[in-house]
């Protein structure tokens, strides 16, 4: 009586060949000397770059704990400074109004025409134009600040009386741009502005136009095929896929404006004076009163003048802060998916 099997076919035996051909499965994790050295370095790296950070902020903080325990007036709304008085009073009100406000001038001034040259050179101009605009672009974010503030004092400052003549004649009602003084010159902070908006011009552009540089090919010829004009690709490709490369742009270039130091002491004429009114000379920054005064101050004086120091320091932190928050809500238009 023959017998039915009712299991299932066993499957063919396998190749010989593909025995042979097929890795070997690893055991455990290989890592190369190399890449250990790599991640050690790297690792070193950024502990390093924190240890100085913190020390650095250590230090900051306690000379100007030193000097905060003997003022007599409030340091961050006093509008004098005097660590040499009896009893020593002094305040950064006026040098904190001083740095934020020549810094947003050259904001309002610098960001808009840097997006629109980084535009012309990455997207309008022809080759042959492009490439020299760019070099000449480069070679302006080399030059010493020190040349741009002898430049601003002998040429900028002369040049800006009549603007600024004109600026009291007929926007003095708005008091922002009201000159106490027609007469004086131009060595106020409305100057100061314009010159760091030409020193973080460059930085600016450069940057944007990188960015631009590398959107997607495939979606401005798909607007294009779809019958958008130029400017039309631009806005709806180009744009939002550049729009963090364009903060951090404008928050290396508000870094630099905000911790100016020589330009800012050439062009702005030395003074401690609070005023709403920008076109008239005086008021002062951060870097500007640290260069002016550190020499000749005692020991008591240079840690108020370190105090100050330390709220410029955490002042880039904030905006270092902010602009890494900007860019973190806006992950979509970084590029990193296209």
């Amino acid at each position: 009586m023959e017998t039915t099997s009712t299991s299932a076919q066993a499957p063919p035996p396998a190749d010989p060949a593909d025995s042979a051909t097929a890795p070997a499965p690893v055991k455990g994790k290989a890592v190369r000397p190399g890449d250990k050295v790599f991640r050690g370095l790297s690792r070193g790296s950024g502990i390093t770059l924190l240890v100085i950070m913190a020390a650095i902020a250590a230090f900051l903080a306690y000379r100007a704990s030193i000097a905060v325990s003997k003022d007599s007036v409030n340091f961050l709304t006093a509008f004098e400074w005097n660590p040499q008085g009896d009893p020593p009073a002094f305040g950064i009100g006026v040098l904190a109004f001083g740095t934020v406000v020549s810094s947003l001038i050259a904001m309002v001034i610098a960001v808009p025409v840097a997006v629109g040259i980084a535009l012309f050179v990455s997207h309008y101009a022809p080759r042959r134009l492009a490439a020299p605009l760019a070099y000449v672009i480069d070679l302006l974010a080399a030059v010493p600040s020190i040349i741009y503030g002898l430049w601003g004092a002998l040429f900028l400052v002369p040049y800006l009386d009549g603007l600024t003549r004109w600026l009291d004649q007929f926007l003095s009602w708005t008091t922002v741009f009201e000159m106490s003084n027609p007469g004086s010159p131009a060595r106020s902070i409305f100057t100061v502005g314009i010159l760091l908006a030409i020193m973080i011009l460059p930085i600016i552009t450069n940057v944007s136009r990188e960015v631009f540089l590398q959107a997607p090919k495939m979606y401005e010829e798909a607007a294009l095929a779809l019958g958008a004009t130029r400017w039309e690709t631009i806005r709806t490709s180009v744009l939002p896929f550049g729009r963090s490369g364009i903060i951090s742009a404008s928050m290396l270039g508000l870094g630099r404006a905000l911790g100016e130091t020589m330009a800012v002491a050439t062009v702005l004429s030395p003074g401690f004076l609070f005023s709403w009114h920008i076109l008239d000379p005086g008021s002062g920054t951060f870097a500007q009163n640290i260069a002016a005064k550190f020499n000749e101050a005692d020991d008591f004086g240079r840690d108020a003048l370190i105090a100050s120091g330390l709220v410029l320091f955490v002042i880039t932190l904030l905006v270092n802060g902010a602009a890494r928050w900007i860019i973190a809500r806006r992950k979509e238009y970084s590029g990193a998916d296209a």
